[in-house]
């Protein structure tokens, strides 16, 4: 069963410092709005009676941007001019034949495309065509690039990139945070099993990449900081050697990175007043898996697929309790770890395993305050008993 119908069950109206996107083959325009297969999934004529992204911004860290694409035009910000050293430290990275811009246009799209033609019917539709971007290019100091990008008006910021990154990255990442800012960064996807920057950071939401049917992609990196999965296999994206060009075969985690985005900044705009945790919250209270996942009883949060699949209409319309300030995943020490509790506190907060043990704890605790108090009125018993025995003989 595909993971459109998959969604559409479960939700009953709708459903290294290198890039981690591959490239597949060209496409037309009208081909690759049939391509689209995750606003299929989401239900997204739906989703956008309710949220479009309208007047939230999400930064996207990234090699390069084609502003003129004709699915993109109007949507960027100004983004900032880091000087000719790091377009020539970005172009190291470069395939032959691969343009600077490919990747970052290709995420630009997921999260904010407006497609053209009549009604915008063609070409690449993001999941919040009515954000703004705003472009951010990252080669080498990732921490510019986020401090940078939360200084000058982001909301979400997507991270589509990983390896072994030099600078204040996690530094940044909690500058983010503290600022309201949602960070979202890919896993990767070489396979392996060891920690990677910068979805390693605390308060990043890290997103591997799962196909249609709801299975979690065999090169995806895993461990702890897979939180969620968001469609990242066979996606059609804008990218190409021209305004017009687009690709409807791009796997990988960045792709997912960039649909989390867009989620997240469905919910900023109806949830402008939630931390970053709590939008986090939102989107694993409502995560899915398919039903061969289920079947497994999965641990939840499992390495391969965090909390599960990402379900952008069931995060904007439950009723979910904002709950705790810093959310349910991992947050740096600081501004969130030391808030209890925002806008009320959540009834069913996900069971981390130090909340497990602090739960065994107290009924420990209570089991022996409990054996005392009946050791303590046995004791008294028998001690009136025997006054009574010997007032009586």
């Amino acid at each position: 069963m595909r993971v459109t119908r998959t969604l559409r069950a479960t939700v009953g109206a709708a459903l290294t410092g290198a890039l981690l996107l591959s490239a597949g083959g060209t496409a037309s325009a009208d081909q690759v709005r049939k391509a689209e297969w995750p606003l299929e999934a989401f239900g997204a004529q739906q989703l956008w009676k309710e949220a479009t992204g309208k007047g939230v911004t999400v930064a996207v860290l990234d090699s390069g941007f084609r502003t003129t694409h004709q699915d993109l035009t109007g949507q960027f910000l100004p983004g900032p001019d880091f000087g000719k050293a790091t377009e020539a430290e970005g172009a190291k990275h470069l395939k032959p034949n691969e343009d600077i811009r490919d990747h970052g246009t290709a995420m630009a799209g997921i999260i904010a495309g407006h497609g053209h033609g009549p009604g915008g019917s063609e070409g690449v539709k993001g999941l919040a065509p009515d954000a703004k971007i705003l472009p951010v290019p990252e080669y080498k100091n990732s921490g510019q690039a986020t401090r940078w990008a939360v200084d000058h008006g982001a909301d979400v910021i997507n991270m589509s990139y990983g390896g072994d990154l030099e600078g204040d990255t996690c530094e940044s990442i909690h500058y983010a945070l503290d600022k309201g800012v949602v960070v979202v960064a890919g896993v990767g996807n070489d396979g392996w099993t060891h920690k990677s920057y910068p979805v390693g950071c605390p308060g990043a939401i890290g997103v591997g990449s799962v196909d249609q049917y709801g299975k979690a992609a065999d090169a995806n990196n895993y461990n702890a900081d897979t939180d969620l999965l968001a469609p990242g296999e066979k996606v059609a994206v804008a990218m190409g050697k021209s305004d017009h060009d687009y690709d409807t075969a791009a796997n990988g985690s960045s792709a997912a990175t960039a649909y989390v985005s867009a989620a997240a900044a469905l919910l900023k705009q109806k949830f402008p007043d939630l931390t970053p945790g709590q939008i986090a919250n939102r989107l694993v209270k409502t995560a899915g898996l398919a039903q061969a996942e289920k079947d497994k009883h999965l641990k939840l949060p499992d390495a391969h697929y965090g909390y599960g699949f990402i379900q952008p209409g069931p995060a904007l319309r439950r009723d979910i309790a904002a709950g705790p300030a810093a959310g349910p995943l991992p947050m740096p020490k600081g501004k969130y770890s030391d808030t209890a509790a925002d806008k009320g506190s959540d009834p069913n907060p996900p069971m981390g395993a130090k909340d497990k043990a602090l739960l065994i704890g107290g009924i420990a605790l209570g089991v022996l305050v409990v054996a005392g108090i009946v050791i303590g009125i046995v004791v008294a018993t028998r001690r009136r008993n025997n006054n009574g025995n010997q007032a009586w003989g």
